[in-house]
Order: structure tokens, then C-alpha cells, then sequence
């Protein structure tokens, strides 16, 4: 599902990442890890072609992602969930707006955005929360609901940059049953996370960053 090949990134003559080469198979769950300003958001951000390598290949589902035109990127990143830290959810507008936000300007019929507006915030446990607007949530809610709303394409393929950041520690656990669900519904899951607790909690591939170097590919946090 991810090749990443020989990959290479540099800002401003400053190596972000350095000979990056691994892959992720269709419906792995891999934590990103490592210290900040490692290289993870760079990481992510080449997967979802917000940045192009300077060096190496990044493949997602069979794509050459550095070769896109700036016009197919739009249709590319429909195959993508990406999840932020901060959430990024639209202010003014409710949460079923915040979640077919995306599928309206797709054209998706009316009735089916709702439908599966729904079925996704009931999945998160937010069917009763539609009408309401971000700033009347928790934190958790409000990351669960941008959850709801990368989940509503459908996507191959889960990125999440630090998702659990500003969270506490029984909301992160929580949250990362949800991704779990996710995955073992056939969602491939790249989490991004510093946080060792999360991950010796749920033991899974672990891709690990140090200063921009591939320091380790295996099962669960370092030892």
C-alpha cells in the first residue's frame, strides 16, 4: 500500500529526512515515532503530497506521488483520512456540516451525505452530537469528529499527525481504540505519535525516527 524509497528531504539546506526506505502493507497498522523534529510531520506530509521529496520514490495504492499534477492531487488525497493534532474543524459550522463539508463539494447527494454523516459519527459515538458546533465539544470530541470526517470517504489509507497531542491520557487511549476499529476494518493506519505509553499499550509495527534516520523498523515501542 506505501513504498517509500531512498527518501530525502531537506528545508532550507537542513536534512529533514535521510534514505528513508520501508513498506507498509494493505492493512497494517505502523506507528511513526520518535523525538520532535524527527521527521514525522515531514514524513506524512510527502504521504499526502503537501511536500515533494527532494530524493527517492513515495508510493501510496500504486501512485507515484511526486508525479501527480497539481490537478489530480485533489482526487489522490480522496483516497487519504488525514487527522491533525488541532483538529482543523470548521468553526461556523455544525458537526454534520464539518463532516460532509467534503462530500458536498463533490456533489454527494444530500440524503446520502447525511447517511453516512451518520453511520461515521455513530461509529465515533457522536450520532447525537450533529447539530452541534465545534466549540461545544471536548477536545476529545472534536478529534473524534475529525475522525468522522476522514472517514467519511472511505479511505484506503489512515494518516494521523499527532492526533492524541492535546489530549489526556484515558481520552488517547480511547481514541486509539477508534483507530483500531478502523484498521481491522481493512483501513491501512499510519499514527503519528512521540508518546512510548501509547504504544507499549498497543503493541504494534513501529517505525522509528531519529533526526531524519530510519533508527528502527520493528514490533512495539524501543526497549
Amino acid at each position: 500500500m506505501i513504498l517509500l524509497e531512498n527518501l530525502s528531504k531537506s528545508y532550507g539546506g537542513r536534512p529533514a529526512l535521510k534514505g528513508i526506505s520501508a513498506q507498509i502493507e494493505q492493512g497494517e497498522f505502523v506507528f511513526l515515532t520518535g523525538p520532535s523534529g524527527a521527521g514525522k510531520s515531514t514524513l506524512l506530509r510527502l504521504l499526502y503530497r503537501a511536500e515533494l521529496p527532494d530524493e527517492g520514490r513515495v508510493v501510496v495504492g500504486g501512485t507515484e506521488v511526486a508525479t501527480l499534477r497539481r490537478s489530480e492531487i485533489p482526487l489522490f488525497r480522496r483516497r487519504l483520512g488525514i487527522v491533525f493534532q488541532d483538529f482543523k474543524l470548521l468553526r461556523r459550522r455544525t458537526v454534520a456540516e464539518n463532516v460532509t463539508f467534503v462530500l458536498a463539494l463533490l456533489n454527494v447527494p444530500e440524503r446520502d451525505q447525511r447517511r453516512r454523516a451518520y453511520q461515521v459519527l455513530r461509529q465515533m459515538g457522536l450520532q447525537h452530537r450533529l447539530g452541534a458546533f465545534p466549540e461545544e465539544l471536548s477536545g476529545g470530541e472534536q478529534q473524534r469528529v475529525a475522525i468522522a470526517r476522514a472517514l467519511v470517504l472511505q479511505p484506503e489509507v489512515m494518516l494521523a499527525d499527532e492526533p492524541t497531542g492535546n489530549l489526556d491520557p484515558e481520552r488517547s487511549h480511547e481514541l486509539m481504540e477508534l483507530f483500531k476499529t478502523i484498521n481491522y476494518q481493512g483501513t491501512t493506519v499510519v499514527f503519528g505519535t512521540h508518546d512510548r505509553s501509547l504504544i507499549e499499550a498497543h503493541p504494534a509495527r513501529t517505525l522509528a525516527l531519529e533526526r531524519g534516520r530510519l533508527a528502527r523498523d520493528g514490533w512495539g515501542a524501543a526497549t
